[in-house]
């Protein structure tokens, strides 16, 4: 995917649903079978009610909201993320990313990303540092 947008103020964003079925595949890949995550009779006895989606599904999902929004080909260098409110199995959830500094020299730009919870709850804020791609360089 080509990017058209590298510029500082570009802000865009995605929705999602978070699912049982994320949870479970998350669970698979990375080994985390939290109880809090996976079984629902614990995590009715928790402060939480009901089970929770593992915060990195939010951190994975902003992966691919930088992929959807900026574009393809670009590197990760870095992202900070503080989980603020937890994503329950079936919330709607959406990332929006904003681009708040670009250096074009070196080909890399900071974005500012956060999750909100379609109630308008905060969920993740964050900040991702990005290497540009080379198909966004020239766009």
């Amino acid at each position: 995917m080509a990017n058209r947008n590298v510029e500082v103020g570009f802000t865009d964003s995605v929705t999602v649903q978070v699912t049982d079925k994320m949870v479970q595949q998350f669970a698979e890949l990375s080994g985390d079978r939290n109880p809090i995550h996976m079984d629902d009779a614990y995590a009715a006895k928790t402060r939480f009610g009901r089970r929770i989606a593992h915060g990195m599904i939010s951190g994975a999902l902003i992966s691919a909201a930088l992929v959807k929004t900026i574009g393809g080909g670009g590197v990760y260098l870095g992202q900070s993320l503080k989980f603020v409110n937890p994503v329950f199995i079936d919330d709607v959830i959406t990332i929006t990313i904003k681009i708040t500094g670009v250096r074009k020299e070196k080909g890399i730009a900071t974005v500012e990303t956060n999750v909100t919870k379609a109630n308008g709850d905060v969920v993740v804020k964050g900040e991702a540092v990005i290497m540009v791609g080379a198909d966004m360089e020239h766009a």
